[in-house]
This record gives C-alpha cells, sequence and structure tokens, in this order.
C-alpha cells in the first residue's frame, strides 16, 4: 500500500510500496531545480535526458543545470502522439550507443506521456534495462502515465501493443510546469484524474465535483491536492498488482473505448485524455443499460466530465463496424473474448466479460446518434427496453 502523503513547503511525497523497486513521487513546486531529489536517483556519471520539441527549450536547461558535473546527453523528439512508435523510439537508441552509454546509464524523461512511455520503453530495452526516472511536465502523466511502470509505443493496429513493465527511480512531478501548459492539454489530464473517482474513490469523486471550476482555473493549493490524491490512488493499486494480474485492469475505465478512438481517428487527433472522457461516458452507459448504474449516476458522471472540459460523445465518423474491430486489439481480451471495465456504481469499477454483445452494439448505436446531433428516446434507452 501507499504511505501517507506529508506536506511541507507546499511539497508532498508519497510512496510507492513495490518492495526492492519501491520508489517515491515528490509533487510539488520548484523541483526541476532541487539536486536532492534528482542526484540521488542518478546510478553512475552518464545521464542521457530524453524530451521533446515542445518541453526542450522550457526545462532541458533547468534540468541540465541541476545535473552539473554529470557527463550529459540529451535526445529531443518531435511532439506528439503521432511519434510514439518504434522508428521514433531508435532515435532514443541511436543516442544511448552514439554516446556509448553502459548498463550504469540513467534515463531522464523530461515532458509529458509519449516521452515518459517512450523514453521507459527505451530504458526497459536497452542492455536489458538501465535506470531510470520521471519528470513528468503534462497534468495527465504527472496523476497517471508517469506512476506505475507501464510504458511501450504504439502500432498501427493498437495503441501500446508493444511495451513492457519497468519501474522509474523517481517520479518528480513540479507543479509549476502546469503553468505552460494549453488549457486543451489540462483539460486532458482531467480526465485521468476523474478516472479514479469513479474506479474506486467516490469522495474523491465528489470534491472534484464541488471544485472543477477552480482547478480549472489552475489554483495551485486544488491542483497540488488533486495530483497527491490521485497518485495515492494510483499507487495503491500497483503496489497491491504490479504487473495488471487483476485489480490493476480497472486503471484502464474508458480506455478500451478511448483506444478506439484514438487509432481510429489517428493518433493525435484526439488526445489520450479526451478519448479516455468519451470512453469512460460509453462504459458509463453500457453499464446503465446492463442495469448496473442508476440513470442519475450516468449523466452526474457526463456532467463532471463536460465541466472540466471534456467530450462525452465519441466521434461520430467512426461507425460501429470499426469500433468493434479496433475493440478487439485490446490487451484485455482473453481467449479472443473482450472484458471491459465497467460500474456497478460511482467508485465501483469492474473488469467484465458478463455483458451481451447487444448492449455493447446499443451503447456505441445511441452514443454515435447522440455525437451525431440525432435526437432518438430509443438511443438512450436501456436495451430490451
Amino acid at each position: 500500500m501507499a504511505s501517507a502523503i506529508a506536506a511541507g513547503d507546499g511539497r508532498r511525497r508519497l510512496q510507492v510500496a513495490l518492495g526492492v523497486r519501491a520508489y517515491a513521487i515528490h509533487i510539488g513546486p520548484g523541483l526541476l531545480d532541487d539536486p536532492a531529489l534528482l542526484r540521488p536517483q542518478i546510478v553512475a556519471s552518464q545521464v542521457l535526458i530524453v524530451s521533446n520539441e515542445t518541453i526542450a527549450p522550457l526545462y532541458l536547461a533547468r534540468v541540465q543545470a541541476t545535473l552539473a558535473g554529470y557527463h550529459l546527453g540529451s535526445v529531443i523528439l518531435p511532439d506528439g502522439e503521432a511519434y510514439k512508435d518504434l522508428t521514433h523510439l531508435n532515435l532514443i537508441f541511436d543516442a544511448l550507443l552514439t554516446q556509448r552509454c553502459g548498463r550504469d546509464c540513467t534515463i531522464v524523461a523530461l515532458g509529458g506521456g509519449v516521452v515518459g512511455d517512450m523514453a521507459g520503453f527505451a530504458a526497459a530495452c536497452y542492455q536489458r534495462g538501465v535506470a531510470f526516472i520521471q519528470i513528468p511536465t503534462t497534468l495527465l502523466a504527472q496523476v497517471d502515465s508517469s506512476v506505475g511502470g507501464k510504458t511501450g509505443v504504439n502500432h498501427p493496429a493498437g495503441k501500446n501493443m508493444i511495451g513492457a513493465f519497468h519501474q522509474p527511480r523517481a517520479v518528480i512531478a513540479d507543479t509549476d510546469t502546469l503553468n505552460t501548459l494549453p488549457p486543451r492539454e489540462l483539460a486532458a489530464g482531467f480526465a485521468e484524474v476523474i478516472k479514479y473517482g469513479l474506479i474506486r474513490d467516490p469522495d474523491f469523486f465528489s470534491w472534484l465535483e464541488r471544485h472543477s471550476t477552480r482547478l480549472c482555473a489552475r489554483e495551485p493549493a486544488l491542483l497540488a491536492e488533486a495530483i497527491a490524491r490521485s497518485c495515492r490512488n494510483k499507487a495503491e493499486v500497483v503496489g497491491a498488482d504490479e504487473f495488471e494480474a487483476g485489480q490493476r485492469a480497472l486503471l484502464n475505465l474508458g480506455h478500451t473505448f478511448g483506444h478506439a478512438i484514438e487509432a481510429g481517428m489517428g493518433y493525435g487527433t484526439w488526445l489520450h485524455g479526451e478519448a479516455v472522457a468519451a470512453g469512460m461516458a460509453m462504459a458509463a452507459d453500457l453499464s446503465w443499460r446492463l442495469g448496473w448504474l442508476e440513470a442519475a449516476a450516468l449523466e452526474r458522471i457526463r456532467r463532471v466530465i463536460t465541466a472540466f472540459g471534456l467530450p462525452v460523445d465519441p466521434p461520430a465518423e467512426l461507425p460501429a463496424a470499426r469500433w468493434l474491430e479496433l475493440m478487439a486489439v485490446d490487451k484485455k481480451v482473453q481467449a479472443g473474448v473482450l472484458r471491459l471495465v465497467l460500474l456497478r456504481g460511482i467508485g465501483a469499477a469492474v473488469v467484465t466479460a458478463d455483458f451481451p454483445a447487444g448492449h455493447l452494439r446499443a451503447t456505441l448505436d445511441g452514443c454515435l446518434q447522440a455525437a451525431a446531433g440525432v435526437s432518438s428516446t430509443a438511443s438512450r434507452a436501456p436495451a430490451g427496453e
């Protein structure tokens, strides 16, 4: 289980309890400039910093100054989900080999979820595994992708289908970096925050509901609280199920639908958080059609997602048949059977294959009709009624 969050000077520290792979998550302002957080996690003298074209001009020099005295190298990736593939992963390997990095080198991921996933996957593979540190600079990365050790790249047929589990030595989430985050990226990050409330923390969901306006306005204390509570939820799940043999799959609420949106529309057209937001609304819709979720809860979920500037309807141009094709390429498929994360209430998620195909098709048809602006009572009624 995760240890208690300790506050001091606006900073919080959370431990991910994974035995010999345990590590700390540091949350707060000004962390990029604190050598006491970063330098003890460096294994030896060689460090490769992986960033992208957007983040490097903002923060690379500060991290380099914090690591003055080490043998530093860097690789700057193009920015965007469209570049999260094996071709661009090789840019990291090229830099590691060109700079003759040994097995005791450390890779530092400076950026959002794409940078963290790619740098972490490179660290997992290079010379069969080297150390890496996560410095997430987006809300989505700070609350989700930087924590838990999931790394990987996309394939045209499916999101994150090529990857590995490889835990970081530390996560350093400097909340000041959110000040330069575009509004759309900030909103996308809130999708993963909302997810924690929906799957296991109804009190947190209610807290988000009350504070949505102030969180969207980036009030520092509230943002830090939202990040800390999100990380605590994820750390507890990961600590109990590091390799997703059971309950960790609950963290994928909305992701099967969301990954279909990302692959079907072309990676980068919808931001990951936007696709997950619509996917959570679709999962809630299916849960309601199964009789597991009350209509009032469904509407409450849609209202909260919307309050954070996120979509609740999928792209109308993606036909239902294509959805089913894309959803069949999902890591939760077992023996050819699609499993989904659904809700038996707010804060009560389950992973299940126990849903009739007709109910899933009714959700797809109903949500696509809503996205197209088609008003139909039948499209929003539970199957069989």
